[in-house]
């Protein structure tokens, strides 16, 4: 089934290729700046850390309904092994396969591709099963650090968690912003909390996995307007899952990635990070969100920290 026409007309308003001449890769990364990551740096104010990632591990949250997206298999090559002879410094090393968006991750641009392109106008064809992504791959992305902002938009309704068939809105962003008593700017990176993440925090990986709620494809024209840097939440789809419109699978996906250029994250752990806001009554703050540089990665595992 082709992309239906209201898609495209989203996907015109919000597109970014050529913003930043026909040589670009990174997007709205452009936008974190200099200047942005001065005035991130000032929203520290107590050096409070709150780290946003899921631990790795082998019954991680991947159930199998992603093919090839394995957890992680970790496996020791070495075990208190004396390299260099009898009594001098043992070592222990280990190894580890993983599926590069099975934890907390963000998604490249090459991420996914809609009719036949990726982000600026390239090829899908570009990303080959030897040669990976030949633009735009993961690796491309050196450094994010900016100010990160935290709509939480489940704390914003009163609830600790939205129900599985709720598609995020640009009315339930304004009113998240609107409750954080923050205002989104050029530059930042933009954390959306559902709660989700608390089925998978209770054991419960397939009810983490869907229903799910997620972000509508009306956000993108939100993001777009105030040219956001990226985006994350703290679900499995990103967006919300079974899709809100029938047949139209993944649509923020190929806005978000293609059509704008921007990161998105999948998985990131919010809670702390919610109630750290909570009791600073404060919702903006330095973010550390470095992308592994995994040359022509599709994704990448990420570790982000936030600092108030």
């Amino acid at each position: 089934m082709s992309l239906p026409a209201a898609f495209h007309e989203i996907a015109k308003r919000v597109n970014n290729w050529g913003r930043w001449g026909q040589d670009d890769e990174i997007g709205t990364l452009n936008l974190v700046t200099d200047e942005v990551v001065r005035e991130a740096v000032a929203a520290v104010r107590t050096g409070r850390r709150i780290p946003l990632a899921v631990d790795l591990k082998q019954d991680g949250v991947q159930t199998g309904m992603i093919p090839g997206r394995v957890n992680p298999l970790h496996v020791m090559v070495q075990i208190n092994q004396e390299l260099f002879g009898p009594g001098t410094v043992a070592t222990s090393d280990d190894a580890v396969t993983l599926g590069l968006q099975a934890g907390t991750h963000w998604d490249a641009l090459t991420h996914v591709s809609h009719s036949g392109r990726i982000y600026n106008g390239r090829p899908a064809a570009s990303i080959t099963p030897h040669g990976r992504s030949e633009f735009s791959g993961i690796h491309t992305a050196r450094h994010l650090v900016s100010r990160g902002v935290l709509l939480d938009v489940a704390a914003a309704k009163g609830v600790g968690r939205l129900p599985g068939d709720h598609a995020v809105t640009p009315e339930d962003l304004d009113e998240a912003a609107e409750f954080g008593g923050v205002t989104v700017r050029s530059g930042d990176v933009v954390l959306v909390r559902t709660g989700q993440i608390q089925a998978y925090l209770a054991g419960d990986r397939h009810g983490y996995a869907f229903p799910s709620p997620g972000l509508s494809v009306r956000t993108p024209e939100w993001f777009h307007a105030r040219d956001v840097a990226a985006v994350a939440n703290d679900t499995l789809t990103f967006e919300i899952f079974p899709p809100e419109i029938e047949d139209l699978w993944l649509p923020v996906h190929a806005l978000d990635l293609v059509e704008m250029g921007m990161l998105q994250g999948q998985n990131w752990n919010l809670e702390a990070l919610s109630t750290a806001c909570a009791e600073e009554r404060r919702y903006a703050f330095l973010l550390s969100a470095m992308p592994e540089p995994f040359v022509g990665g599709t994704g990448t595992p990420v570790a982000p920290v936030a600092v108030l």
